[in-house]
């Protein structure tokens, strides 16, 4: 994860200052990209330790198409707590806009159909699931900052390219990143393919003022060998190349990781 520390560290000593949303204010750069070949390794940093089971969770939770924060709180996931309504409502987001996107002729499964074009298509250059939903934006209570991603099959490996039009870099790319790169392997395992890179584009890349000081302390921390993911854990939770089947059966218990030992976690509020 070295490529990420550096982007954070010409961020921090050569961004742009900026105004923000949050009224926070930040330090940023526009337009960068990193690229993880995950047969090396899955790219969670080591620089202060990630829950991994929080990724998960989030991105179960993603792909069943809820979009209610309550369904998080019940596994003790507060992640969307800053952005939701009282009865957990937080809008048409990520759930509905990958599993039930609002077409013309009713709703349309953005996930499946990327799983069978892999399958039955895999040199398709259509196989991407865009959460940009403009006539749901004003209803969402946190536009997507994860615009779109694409698929990309060569030579049976699978790639994924994320564009992230919105990027915090101290709290937020962490976790994105390990959740794409998991979205992967899932998508992999699902139609047969072993995986190959993962391509990390950012649009507006920031950290916020209140992470300066915690960023410059992970910069310059040592990274440490990338975790490995445990294959024969998820081949013996999931069946392979079974599509959406096999997809749909993942659970927090299809996941482990190998050799995960981060420096310290530190702390940073989030900016709202």
């Amino acid at each position: 994860m070295q490529q990420y520390l550096d982007l954070c560290s010409e961020i921090l000593k050569h961004g742009a200052e900026k105004n923000d949303r949050t009224g926070t204010g930040t330090r940023s750069v526009f337009g960068a990209q990193m690229r993880f070949d995950l047969r090396q390794g899955f790219p969670l940093v080591t620089t202060k330790k990630v829950a991994l089971r929080l990724i998960v969770e989030e991105l179960l939770w993603i792909l069943s198409g809820s979009t209610n924060n309550n369904d998080l709180v019940a596994k003790s996931v507060h992640i969307w707590d800053e952005w939701a309504e009282k009865d957990g409502s937080l809008g048409p987001i990520y759930g509905q806009q990958w599993r039930s996107w609002s077409g013309q002729s009713g709703p349309i499964d953005q996930i499946a159909e990327a799983v069978n074009l892999i399958m039955a298509n895999p040199d398709s250059r259509r196989i991407v699931v865009s959460a940009w939903n403009v006539d749901d934006l004003p209803k969402m209570k946190l536009s997507p900052c994860h615009a779109l991603f694409q698929f990309y099959v060569a030579n049976g490996r699978l790639s994924c390219q994320l564009y992230q039009r919105s990027a915090d870099m101290f709290l937020g790319v962490p976790f994105n990143i390990a959740s794409y790169a998991l979205l992967t392997h899932m998508m992999a395992h699902a139609c047969d393919l072993e995986v190959g890179d993962f391509i990390w584009t950012g649009g507006d890349c920031h950290i916020y003022s209140n992470h300066y000081e915690q960023m410059w302390l992970q910069t310059s921390r040592t990274p440490w060998l990338p975790p490995q993911l445990s294959k024969s854990q998820m081949l013996e939770s999931v069946p392979s190349g079974r599509g959406m089947e096999s997809l749909m059966a993942f659970n927090v218990g299809s996941f482990y990781l190998k050799g995960y030992a981060p420096h310290p976690a530190i702390k940073g509020d989030v900016a709202v």
